[in-house]
């Protein structure tokens, strides 16, 4: 009997319930034989190459391929599963074979610089214009002027770390899941509030077990790690969370990412060679704000020696009061979360469980979207019926101030089993018109939240309020695009050390008042957050924030410089390299068993390497950008106006840095960052 596939239909949402492992591969096979097809067609037509002949028409093609490689990315990311595992990593090295061999194209190529060529291309949309000029710098990084045998090397190079990032991933994710450690008796847990232990059952009972269970999950982390009294078990969560996916710890030698390291760096570099970049941090900076590798080394070494000072201090008077309170005269690792929440609440009478009733996720989801009411004239509302993944996600509609439909997004926010960790945004459909056609954005937006028990609410701790505005102010970037060309719409096309400015510019409203009282409630009484109590979360703000920034820059100098100090003679060294700029940023130093860069995913997964200084770098642009905000009164609609016309709406189509102009009336500030950490003199 024919077997429809859910992959190939055109219209509407995807259909996830009905997505099969065997549909994917399949699916992507035949369109990608129509997309070559077409890529035929075009680079047959001589005349006319235009705009449309050509750059709408390869726009269109990448759109159907995007329709069904999106929910299936997703699922693999939601709701992993050896048979899905299997089937993605089969399609994606297809998807990446002609990828490369589509930006090797030199007919594409040929046709493309003729619409640059062209008398009228000035004359073009501003958008249209930087489509036509990102697909030509694309070619140029996808060797498309290479000869061979370089140019069959080139592509069998990116065939082959698109596959080590898919395994990189999955042995985070397998070794995440793979250690729990049961516990029955609750004094073993002492110090963990409620609703810490209640998360810990929730996992127990899902393992179809009594009492509680510890696991590798963030959520169980993170509490085990501030909140448990129990040395030992800080000690042991610590080891096995630190030494996921490496040769040490309980799990040592299983999923085992030090070869994949090793290779993804090997390839990295001799893919930059070949595009004659001396390194790949070069290669990176291509499609980046910053103007050179030195800009950023600079930029890195000079938080660093502002911030280290802070950040020592913050640390001599952790261990001064862990062995004067807490009997912890040597102050480990595992130590410092639990001495520093004591510390916090000794020195501002606060502490997150204090915060937590005030922060119902359900409230706080309603605040945020009524805070993007205030701010950008939008309106979120809930859509039954529609099909997902899993039982708690939810569908809203974006509509704009007159109720018209403009986008949609997937909330999925809980941990679960089977679900990557961390939080983030991705594309489920682009903005694209396409003559009278026109398809809407849509976006997911995925979280790793405690989930809700028999008795309360999720509540969240602040730190996950303001992860939740991070990843919506990703979403407002791609929804409120008004750019209908997918590649430079949204998100897509932005520098990437500008693209965290939406997301990071969001969290501020975290910390403002008149956006707190938006949600803020006590979830049992509704009483709103005590003024007494906000005072003390402000004073709290900046509390080791030197040792926070510290961090954040070691791993942002790590990841540059490894990709670019990589010396083919010597490999890697990445465990070696860590620990030389461990010596020469940071003050708190990990254990030598410590493999923090095989869990790095943003890195060696992600779309961050040699980029990870992106978050520091668009962070002073968003401290700055709120500025504006802070001197409007922080919720004010005229600057939300301006927000979303100058940045949201214009995704690539103009550089990052014209946009910030254009809504700030002037280049960023250098200081504004560390003024956003409490650090300026």
């Amino acid at each position: 009997m024919f077997d429809r596939n859910p992959l190939l239909e055109t219209a509407g949402l995807p259909a996830f319930s009905q997505i099969r492992p065997g549909h994917v591969l399949p699916a992507v096979q035949a369109i990608l034989a129509d997309y070559r097809d077409g890529i035929a067609a075009i680079t047959a037509a001589r005349t006319p190459r235009d705009f449309d002949t050509v750059m709408l028409a390869q726009e269109r093609l990448e759109q159907r391929l995007t329709r069904a490689w999106a929910p299936v990315a997703h699922l693999h990311a939601v709701a992993d599963a050896e048979p899905l595992r299997a089937a993605y990593g089969e399609a994606l090295e297809a998807i990446t074979a002609f990828q490369m061999e589509l930006g090797q194209n030199r007919d594409l190529y040929a046709a493309v610089r003729a619409v640059a060529g062209r008398d009228d291309f000035g004359t073009l949309p501003a958008a249209a214009r930087a489509a036509v000029e990102h697909a030509l710098r694309d070619f140029q990084l996808s060797g498309v002027a290479l000869e061979e045998p370089a140019r069959t090397r080139f592509r069998d190079i990116g065939v082959e770390l698109s596959a080590l990032a898919t395994a990189f991933e999955e042995a985070v994710l397998d070794a995440t899941e793979d250690w729990s450690e049961h516990v029955t008796d609750e004094r073993d847990l002492a110090g963990l509030p409620p609703s810490a232990l209640a998360v810990l059952r929730a996992y127990a009972r899902e393992a179809e077990r009594e009492g509680y269970l510890v696991t590798l999950k963030q959520p169980s982390v993170q509490a085990v790690l501030t909140y448990a009294d129990h040395r030992a078990l800080r000690e042991r969560v610590y080891w096995a969370y630190q030494t996921r996916a490496s040769d040490q710890g309980p799990q040592a030698g299983h999923h085992d990412s030090s070869a994949r390291i090793e290779r993804i760096l090997a390839l990295r570099h001799e893919a930059a060679q070949l595009l004659g970049y001396a390194n790949a941090a070069e290669e990176s900076l291509a499609t980046k704000m910053a103007p050179s590798a030195d800009a950023v080394l600079e930029f890195l070494h000079d938080l660093a020696r502002r911030a280290k000072p802070v950040a020592q201090h913050e640390l001599d008077e952790l261990r001064v009061f862990a062995a004067a309170e807490l009997d912890l005269p040597n102050l480990e690792p595992w130590d410092v979360g639990y001495a520093a929440e004591k510390l916090r609440k000794h020195r501002y009478d606060l502490d997150e469980e204090q915060l937590k009733p005030y922060f119902a996720l359900p409230a706080v989801i309603d605040g945020l979207f009524a805070l993007a009411t205030r701010l950008f004239g939008v309106r979120l509302d809930p859509r039954e019926g529609v099909d997902v993944w899993h039982p708690d996600v939810r569908y809203f509609d974006l509509h704009d101030a007159n109720g018209g439909l403009i986008a949609g997004v997937y909330v999925d926010l809980y941990a679960r089993s089977g679900k990557r960790g961390g939080a983030w945004m991705d594309v489920c459909r682009a903005r694209f018109r396409d003559g009278a056609e026109a398809e809407r954005p849509v976006a997911f937006l995925t979280c790793n939240f405690p989930p809700p028990t028999a008795d309360a609410p999720a509540l969240l701790t602040h730190d996950d309020v303001l992860t939740l505005f991070h990843e919506f102010g990703h979403g407002l970037h791609h929804m409120l695009t008004e750019v209908e060309l997918p590649s430079v719409g949204g998100i897509d096309g932005v520098e990437w050390d500008a693209v965290e400015l939406p997301s990071q510019f969001m969290e501020n409203f975290g910390w403002s008042r008149p956006a707190l009282d938006l949600f803020a409630r006590h979830y049992e009484t509704g009483e709103p957050l005590p003024a007494a109590l906000y005072q003390r979360m402000l004073d709290a703000r900046h509390f080791h924030a030197g040792l926070f920034l510290v961090r954040q820059v070691e791993f942002a100098l790590f990841d540059f410089r490894l990709h670019r100090d990589y010396d083919p003679a010597r490999g890697a060294r990445a465990l070696a390299l860590l620990e030389e700029v461990r010596r020469e940023v940071a003050v708190l130093h990990p254990p030598a068993w410590q493999r923090f860069p095989h869990t790095f995913t943003h890195v060696f997964a992600g779309g961050y390497a040699a980029g990870y200084y992106s978050y520091l770098w668009a962070e002073l642009l968003s401290a700055d950008a709120f500025g504006r905000f802070e001197e409007a009164g922080v919720i004010d609609r005229a600057s939300g106006d301006a927000f979303r016309r100058e940045i949201l709406a214009v995704g690539a189509s103009r550089p990052a840095l014209a946009s910030f102009v254009a809504f700030r009336g002037r280049a960023p500030q250098p200081d504004a960052l560390l003024k956003s950490y409490g650090l300026a003199a």
